[in-house]
């Protein structure tokens, strides 16, 4: 399929519906993989972490002309599905999260640079969660989820949007040094407030077992 085809697709009503199917699925397993069979709090609060997340990313402190943007917290909005109820529910969270993100904003070339930039890329901020039970786990965790994001779209980044490196850069080099300027920052500044024991104490309440 070209990728004038695949973007006319995912912009189309067909392309949404499924999109938006595939986000419920997503969701009924965050309910039904946690210890409890069915636990619709689980699902309620990731829903509601989501939504923080979404609504964060729209507050843009510095949009990248390649795409990419340095926001206010959004993917450690992300990464808290995570560390309050485990990774699995964390990268099944991303996954959904980046799917919406497809749906309101898609640009797509081809079928697995979908995957990789949308569900793959916001999936792995969950992957951080699996240090949650360990010392300075909410810091860590945060960082280790980041750094599977920054990764999943450096490969993205040399496979399809090498053509798209500035000038005396190769595209290995420029997608290292692209993605690492708006996802950087943002992580530095997430850290700093994570530093502040009351803001760690304040999510801590709140992790379930």
């Amino acid at each position: 399929m070209s990728e004038e085809a695949l973007q006319s697709f995912f912009e189309s009503v067909p392309g949404q519906v499924l999109t938006v199917a595939t986000i419920f699925l997503l969701l009924v397993l965050i309910m039904r993989s946690s210890k409890k069979k069915n636990d619709v709090s689980v699902l309620v609060k990731s829903a509601i972490l989501m939504g923080v997340a979404f609504v964060l990313n729209q507050v843009t402190l510095f949009r990248m002309p390649q795409g990419g943007s340095i926001t206010a917290f959004s993917m450690f909005a992300l990464f808290l599905v995570g560390y309050l109820f485990g990774p699995r529910q964390g990268i099944l969270a991303g996954m959904a999260y980046g799917l919406l993100d497809l749906v309101i904003n898609p640009y797509v070339i081809h079928p697995i640079q979908i995957f990789m930039d949308y569900p793959l890329a916001f999936g792995a901020i969950g992957i951080g969660a699996i240090l949650r039970e360990t010392k300075q786990g909410m810091i860590t965790g945060y960082l280790v989820g980041v750094l599977g994001r920054y990764l999943v779209t450096v490969v993205s980044g040399i496979i399809f949007w090498g053509m798209y490196a500035a000038e005396g850069f190769s595209a290995v080099s420029w997608s290292f040094f692209y993605n690492m300027t708006y996802m950087l920052p943002e992580a530095v500044a997430t850290v700093a407030i994570l530093l502040i024991p009351q803001v760690r104490q304040f999510f801590e309440k709140y992790k379930q077992e």
